[in-house]
């Protein structure tokens, strides 16, 4: 189980600032990101492919070729939980999400804090001067990215309450063992009493000033004010709730038994119909699973005998209300990934330091990877064998609910203030995009890991003035996955602008024999590199062609580096 946390905070008002201008050799790689390119688009036509030299010998190879394996990445894998430093880390997509969504009132802002904070309701979504006006958990975080151009996630609650004060009851801070904010203490009509009924659909005309008075919130309302607000371009995506497998443990206060695999489904077939009522274009993300044991048995279902694995379960009723409905509901499985592999008897997600640095860089390979075998209870105790987590749920995917995405909207490899947690986290995005992830959205476990806000950066704002990684990938392969990992893309519209992202997860340098099959004759390759103590991207000296498009890299220890070719 993870550890759970409040929305982090975000940053609003911002503007792009002057180092949005691209560099002086943009004619070669262009700076202009497509806002989304999460439809393939086939085959690219590169011209007559020049063959690579010989670099010599190395480490490691690096192999890429620029006319095979074209696919078009979704841009929405580079997202955040929050909206941080939207300026300087430019994530295409933020989150509004997390426990405290489960509860939420958006007509008051109230919220109950579950398990994470003795089950009060309390002021969290309350602004500490202004206007409370409706919607403020989202507000901020959605006028953020309207100004950044950055897509959202808004989580809808599907439970049957959410909360109808912000009254702690005067804990202030005291926490356990006294709690005494804690609802349940509120007599036995708490339900009633501190809390409203939360409804899909109101039946009735919407307002952009919800009733406080009655006993209802209607989420197809709270729907409608957004799209009435921050409507339009970017794009808003709708999450049904937030881990509903844990509802018994994180928000007993309103749902204190197991969720059935029955519930669940009907809860997201008619909360999906009513935003899609309201916002036909909109996409959904669900059943938002907080991890492994929820994907198969939904933490232990009650009525999960004879059903099989939930997923499938879920997939197959989804694809059932889509034919009933006319329309699909659910655009995207939604699967939150906290790696579960240890190094000795610690989880690499608990630390976020450089504690199982050597389990963590090689984590990333059991998103996809069928002849790696991590140490953890998933691998060793229910398969038996490698996760490949993505190619595991894309073939389930296949199988009962063709065209459906695959969204992570929670993840983390630990290791956020430190340069594992940037080697891992860039891997796990190469391997989303690689692998067609649709939707991710990183969920910060300790504090502001500035190591795996630039690992994101290594994609979306490289050089501090808009270098991104580019928009269709080509073949790129390492000889040895263990040491290395290699990540290549050409920019559809000009497939000589290439980026090559190249990581090294040894504590020790390695050189990188490179070769570009590609038709451009490059002479150089530019170099920015992520390494060391300081969480900043930094230039670092062009490494010139020793043969025809075919490189020796000096990669640095525990690294990762974007390269450039350059005629």
């Amino acid at each position: 189980m993870r550890f759970a946390f409040v929305v982090p905070a975000i940053m609003i008002g911002c503007s792009e600032s002057a180092s949005d201008a691209p560099p002086t050799d943009a004619a070669v790689v262009s700076e202009t990101p497509p806002t989304d390119s999460s439809t393939d688009s086939g085959p690219v036509d590169v011209g007559t492919i020049l063959t690579p030299g010989d670099p010599g010998a190395a480490d490691v190879k690096l192999t890429v070729r620029a006319d095979t394996g074209h696919k078009t990445l979704s841009r929405l894998i580079f997202g955040t939980n929050g909206a941080p430093d939207l300026a300087k880390n430019r994530p295409r997509i933020v989150r509004s999400g997390g426990n405290r969504l489960t509860a939420y009132n958006w007509e008051n802002n109230g919220s109950n804090a579950g398990s994470d904070y003795c089950f009060q309701n309390d002021r969290t979504f309350v602004p500490s001067s202004g206007p409370n006006t409706p919607g403020n958990a989202v507000g901020p975080l959605l006028d953020a990215a309207k100004a950044h151009n950055a897509h959202a996630i808004v989580t809808v609650p599907i439970v049957d309450y959410v909360a109808a004060d912000t009254n702690d009851n005067g804990d202030g801070g005291a926490g356990p063992p006294s709690c005494v904010g804690d609802v349940r203490k509120s007599g036995a009509s708490y339900l009633s009493t501190r809390f409203k009924q939360n409804k899909p659909q109101k039946g009735a005309p919407f307002s952009l000033t919800p009733d406080l008075a009655d006993a209802f919130v209607y989420q197809d309302e709270f729907v409608s004010f957004v799209k009435a607000k921050w409507g339009g371009a970017p794009r808003i995506l709708f999450s049904l709730d937030n881990e509903p497998d844990l509802w018994a443990d994180t928000h007993a206060e309103i749902h204190p038994s197991k969720v059935s695999y029955d519930e669940l489904v009907k809860r997201n077939i008619d909360y999906a119909k009513a935003i899609k009522a309201v916002w036909p274009e909109a996409q959904t993300l669900g059943f938002v699973s907080y991890g492994y044991a929820g994907y198969t048995t939904l933490q232990d279902a009650p009525d999960r005998a004879g059903k099989g694995e939930f997923t499938d379960y879920y997939l197959k009723k989804m694809n059932e209300a889509e034919a009933a409905n006319g329309k699909r509901l659910i655009d995207h499985l939604d699967l939150h990934w906290y790696s579960e592999a240890r190094e000795g008897s610690v989880r690499i997600t608990e630390r976020g330091d450089g504690t199982a640095a050597a389990a963590r860089v090689q984590a990333p390979r059991s998103l996809w990877d069928a002849t790696y075998k991590e140490n953890s209870w998933i691998a060793n105790d229910v398969l038996n064998a490698p996760i490949r987590l993505l190619p595991r749920y894309f073939e389930k995917i296949a199988a009962s609910y063709p065209g459906t995405g695959l969204a992570i909207t929670e993840w983390n490899y630990g290791g956020g203030n430190h340069i594992s947690g940037a080697v891992a986290a860039a891997d796990a995005l190469g391997v989303f995009a690689r692998e067609g992830v649709s939707v991710a959205t990183l969920w910060f476990l300790h504090g502001d890991e500035p190591f795996n806000r630039a690992a994101i950066r290594m994609f979306t704002n490289y050089d501090g003035a808009g270098g991104w990684f580019k928009d269709t990938l080509v073949s790129a392969a390492s000889s040895d996955d263990a040491v290395a990992s290699v990540y290549a893309a050409i920019e559809k519209d000009l497939p000589a602008a290439m980026t090559i992202l190249a990581i090294n997860k040894s504590g020790t340098a390695k050189t990188a024999a490179i070769t570009l099959a590609h038709s451009s004759n490059f002479g150089r390759l530019k170099v920015w590199a992520l390494q060391g103590a300081t969480p900043e991207i930094m230039p670092g000296a062009d490494v010139t062609a020793v043969a025809t498009n075919a490189f020796r890299y000096a990669m640095p220890p525990m690294s990762v580096t974007m390269l450039i070719p350059q005629p």
